[in-house]
């Protein structure tokens, strides 16, 4: 199986979710303490740059670079658009 092939099982998976418990339950099952405490700052860190929290501020809140931050707000502005859409539908600007 190649990497596109593997990406295609992810993203149906992911779109498969029903509800906040069926995240809860395999995003618990599938990523270690660490990496879902990284996933959840980085939604933070996108949702407070998407509010115009100053990036100085997200990366001393959040104990993360001042550079993921940089990036976070270029994901924002030059990213694919998963983003935007869901701060948007989630009460976003």
């Amino acid at each position: 199986m190649n990497k596109s092939e593997l990406k295609k099982d992810l993203y149906k998976l992911f779109a498969s979710i029903r509800s906040e418990k069926e995240a809860q339950m395999l995003l618990e099952d599938i990523l270690t303490p660490s990496e879902l405490e990284s996933i959840s700052k980085r939604w933070k860190e996108l949702q407070d740059l998407s509010n115009g929290v100053p990036q100085r501020e997200i990366s001393k809140k959040l104990g993360i670079s001042i550079s993921k931050v940089t990036r976070g707000s270029r994901v924002i502005s030059e990213g694919a658009g998963g983003a935007k859409l869901f701060l948007k539908r989630l009460g976003g600007k």
